[in-house]
């Protein structure tokens, strides 16, 4: 997977200005929150794309991750940052699939992140085709189902963490992830069918 490129200002925002309420402000704060966005820029940002939400608005979700991180930083246990940051994510990209759906201004397209990719013009193409297929199966499943599934399967975190994450018992998320792969398989088998008689025709 090619890594996504940290903008070149984002390190250099002041999020003390972003809100009144308190945010890092030491050096060692500020410095922690640092290692913070360059170790998980990335993560965040294609959780965020993976929950659908619009490539027009992912670089403000990111910052409002990160934001959110600002303030609560005293309260984030140190090496808990990418727990609390997926976390923040989801709640991020709840926010903003709801603001969408009130707005229904954005063509679903949008929601399909472009990757910085720089290899031959056929393999960029069926990279950004597979991804576009993965982003359309993971928008139609059920949004309890689609968290469960993210973020074991791509974000890689066990079910006891998903479970701590999502404030759900562990056999909650148990069950949510054996229906989720169901789920998942159904969509895609569905479509490798679909494109099989697309393709005898």
């Amino acid at each position: 997977m090619t890594a996504i490129q940290l903008p070149t200002m984002f390190l250099a925002v002041d999020w003390a200005d972003e809100d009144p309420a308190p945010a890092a402000s030491t050096a060692a704060e500020k410095a922690r929150l640092a290692a913070m966005v360059a170790e998980h820029f990335e993560l965040i940002w294609r959780s965020l794309a993976r929950r659908s939400v619009p490539s027009a608005e992912l670089a403000d979700c990111v910052q409002q991750v990160f934001v959110v991180a600002s303030r609560r930083l005293a309260s984030i246990t140190l090496g808990s940052e990418r727990s609390f940051l997926l976390g923040t994510a989801i709640r991020v990209a709840r926010d903003a699939r709801r603001t969408l759906g009130r707005r229904r201004e954005v063509p679903e397209e949008e929601a399909v992140e472009p990757l910085c990719l720089d290899p031959q013009p056929d393999e960029l193409t069926e990279q950004e085709r597979l991804r576009a297929l993965l982003d359309g199966v993971l928008a139609a499943m059920p949004d309890e189902l689609r968290e469960v599934f993210v973020l074991f399967e791509l974000e890689e975190m066990s079910t006891p963490e998903i479970a701590t994450l999502l404030e759900i018992p562990t056999g909650t998320a148990a069950s949510r992830l054996r229906r989720a792969r169901e789920e998942f398989d159904r969509r895609v088998a569905r479509l490798s069918a679909a494109s099989s008689r697309g393709a005898k025709r």
